[in-house]
């Protein structure tokens, strides 16, 4: 029998480094876009956390954050960032905090929350003018429960309720164009792959006040089917064949702040991930590939008449 005296147990620490000890799949790129905006927006931060991938980052009582997080069921994270915005400026407004102790409120959501679930509370919010920054990872389906298709699953991509020979039937839906009809302070798109570019749209976002937007093409290994370490090259060509369009919006009007020239084939992008492996293998399905081309080419055609 040990009869010493028991030891005091140490005190739990209340966060961890980010990305420490987390459960994520190998080359997540929507965790390469946390890390890349955390580094920008720094501690003085409360991420208001929709249902997704990255809920996953936190474990009780843990969290990666070495700011505030916030968990919110997938529909309602917008309205979690409008309490939290709130209680900040009641705060403020009644002394009981200094401006130097306030926080920038950024919601993070997948794409499942983004394009869907989440739409409705999310232009309620804006039409508000709720000075939030919404960050949206969209790895193009309900990553978290096994890749479904979701409003941002692409043509023609196998997910697991898009198993027939021809894919997704439907389309992407245009988040941004969605956004920008609701005249935000500020949105744009950014892919990790280019850290330069998402820096400075998370640089120019957080110097501005209300609905901010900043959605990012997250590519996916598990649900893209593809190897963890292509993460970035894949990140890459979505912008240099022009399927993931780098654009902002700011003072009314919506620049490209990266034109793809010579923009390459979407071929070269699509066969690189299992999901399409079917336009390829057993047969070229050229109607396919010939569409997404034709899409992409349509929209860059539509950009350069606009210059």
């Amino acid at each position: 029998m040990n009869t010493g005296t028991p030891k005091t147990p140490k005190p739990l620490p209340s966060v961890h480094l980010l990305g420490a000890g987390t459960p994520m799949c190998a080359g997540c790129g929507g965790l390469e876009v946390l890390h890349e905006v955390y580094d920008v927006l720094g501690t003085k931060t409360v991420f208001v956390n929709a249902a997704g991938c990255l809920t996953l980052l936190a474990t009780y009582p843990f969290t990666p954050f070495r700011g505030s997080w916030l968990y919110t069921a997938m529909a309602s994270a917008p309205a979690g960032a409008q309490g939290v915005r709130d209680a900040l400026d009641v705060l403020l407004a009644q002394g009981r905090m200094g401006p130097e102790e306030d926080l920038e409120v950024v919601v993070l959501s997948g794409d499942g929350s983004a394009y869907g679930m989440g739409l409705s509370a999310t232009s309620s919010a804006m039409e508000r003018g709720l000075n939030f920054l919404y960050l949206c990872y969209d790895n193009e389906g309900f990553g978290n429960t096994g890749q479904q298709h979701s409003e941002a699953t692409p043509h023609a991509a196998r997910t697991a309720t898009s198993l027939n020979a021809r894919g997704f039937p439907g389309y992407k839906k245009d988040l941004f164009a969605i956004w920008t009809a609701h005249r935000p302070a500020y949105a744009a798109t950014a892919v990790a792959a280019e850290p330069m570019d998402l820096a400075r749209k998370i640089e120019k976002a957080k110097n501005l006040k209300g609905p901010r937007l900043i959605l990012t093409l997250s590519p996916c290994p598990p649900g893209w089917d593809f190897d963890p370490q292509a993460t970035v090259e894949i990140g890459r060509l979505a912008v240099k064949t022009g399927i993931w369009p780098l654009k902002e919006f700011v003072d009314g009007e919506i620049v490209h702040t990266k034109i793809p020239h010579p923009r390459l084939p979407v071929e070269e992008y699509l066969e690189r991930q299992g999901r399409f492996a079917h336009l390829f293998h057993p047969e070229r399905n050229e109607a396919l590939l010939n569409e997404i081309q034709a899409n992409v080419d349509a929209y860059w055609a539509g950009v350069s008449s606009a210059l």
